[in-house]
């Protein structure tokens, strides 16, 4: 089945891999199932719910296609319609979800509150529950009867049920499942063979991760073996909502140089989309092998990454250091939290060595004493940036471990979290030169 709006554009059933909480191994279910798939000839469009760089990445690897972000804390349902759109033409949607199933902020945000379950919710997509069953056996069915009944307009269509000790175990979880109503689509033993590799952020990105492609074969084999790919096929339900236009976005400018390498990755696919979309072209650039934004760039966009793993490379990049220098004498050059971070005078990495940076800013940040900070952020700009103009409200999340040491520039913006509560993370702003420590999600409407 699938559904046929607007436009004639055709999207395929769907359904969203979920959990009662981080860490029971969705995303090594979700891996295994677009490689299952892929090896039977699907195509398989994935999504993901919530603010996340590293997941796209590696569904990107096991499907062969571009993973798109849904937000319904920071994007509207006619955005999220529109990037539903990403889906036409292939066979089946996979979602894979952040956190907890329910998981989200208190106060709903342009959509909702950014839960996997109010995506569900709007997408009309069934929910696979890969459940945790190591140290219970009966009582999982009453984790996933809670979870089936919290809300009427959730479905959730059935469990996997995962780290399962034995044949024996697997057996005393089914009859609890089998009392309560829960369809079971399979049972996966642990192997941490498939696991996926993590560091202070979250899992290590894909390209980082040399095992990669044996790791999503072997994800592949063990899902299939053990999960029932059919089953789980036919419990995917249509597309509720009307497809809406292609997202755009507005660009920052006509010609971006957009730095792109191991060190500044998270920029967002559906960002760049959109600035495509309205007519913008990006030239890439890596800070890593000294190189230098184009000239014939109007702006210069450094995006979020781990430049604290690079402190040395980046302060020897002398092509590229004083490239940006010259770059920001004439033409605006904004940083997104890591970029925001090379942009600045120094990083200090973990083990306490300073490392110099560009110096567009005053800005200097430590991991030396790792404080974790996290959220949604709404935004609104004192002064404009690239693509933005002063007074612009945009909605964005912050994920770094970075400790502020000086920021003695201008503020950039009057910064709140999702609950409405004022942040210290500013940004700041000189000249050309801007940054944020939150990474732009969508504008607010």
């Amino acid at each position: 089945m699938a559904s046929r709006e607007r436009g004639q554009r055709v999207l395929p059933d769907g359904l969203i891999i979920s959990a009662p909480a981080s860490g029971t191994g969705k995303t090594t279910v979700m891996l295994g199932l677009l490689g299952a798939y892929r090896g039977r000839g699907l195509t398989v469009q994935p999504f993901k719910s919530g603010p996340d760089y590293i997941d796209p990445a590696f569904h990107r690897a096991a499907s062969g296609r571009h993973s798109v972000n849904l937000d319904t804390w920071a994007m509207g349902a006619d955005r999220i319609a529109g990037l539903a759109g990403a889906a036409s033409g292939s066979d089946l949607i996979l979602a894979e979800g952040s956190m907890g199933l329910f998981d989200g902020v208190a106060w709903a945000g342009a959509s909702g509150t950014g839960a996997s379950a109010d995506l569900s919710a709007m997408t009309g997509w069934p929910v696979v529950l890969v459940l945790d069953v190591s140290g219970q056996a009966q009582s999982a069915a009453a984790v996933a009867l809670g979870f089936a009944r919290m809300r009427p307009d959730v479905t959730v269509a059935g469990v996997v049920l995962n780290r399962v000790a034995s044949p024996r175990h697997e057996a005393l979880v089914r009859v609890g499942m089998e009392a309560a109503g829960v369809r079971v689509f399979g049972a996966l033993p642990r192997r941490p063979s498939i696991e996926m590799p993590e560091r202070h952020l979250g899992l290590v990105q894909a390209e980082e991760t040399p095992e990669l492609d044996r790791i999503i074969a072997d994800a592949a084999e063990f899902v299939a073996g053990h999960l029932d790919l059919d089953a789980l096929r036919d419990a995917a339900r249509p597309t509720r909502m009307a497809l809406g236009a292609p997202a755009t976005a507005t660009p920052p400018g006509q010609r971006i140089a957009l730095a792109r390498d191991a060190a500044f990755s998270f920029v967002y696919p559906h960002l760049l989309d959109g600035w495509r979309r309205a007519g913008a072209e990006i030239l890439p650039f890596s800070p890593l092998a000294d190189e230098a934004p184009s000239d014939d760039a109007d702006c210069c966009w450094l995006p979020g990454g781990y430049p604290e793993l690079h402190g040395g490379a980046l302060a020897a990049a002398t092509t590229f250091r004083d490239g940006l220098r010259r770059f920001a004498g004439t033409r605006p050059v904004h940083g997104e939290c890591g970029g925001y971070m090379a942009m600045g005078a120094a990083i200090v990495d973990k083990a306490g060595t300073r490392h110099e940076m560009a110096g567009l800013l005053g800005l200097v940040t430590s991991f030396e004493k790792r404080r974790m900070h996290l959220g949604y952020r709404l935004a609104r700009l004192a002064a404009p940036i690239p693509g933005q103009s002063a007074g612009a409200l945009l909605r964005g999340h912050e994920f770094h471990y970075s400790t502020i040491l000086e920021q003695p520039d201008i503020a950039l913006a009057d910064v709140v979290d999702a609950n409405g509560d004022a942040v210290p993370e500013t940004g700041s702003r000189r000249g050309f030169a801007t940054g944020t420590f939150f990474h732009l999600i969508a504008e607010a409407a």
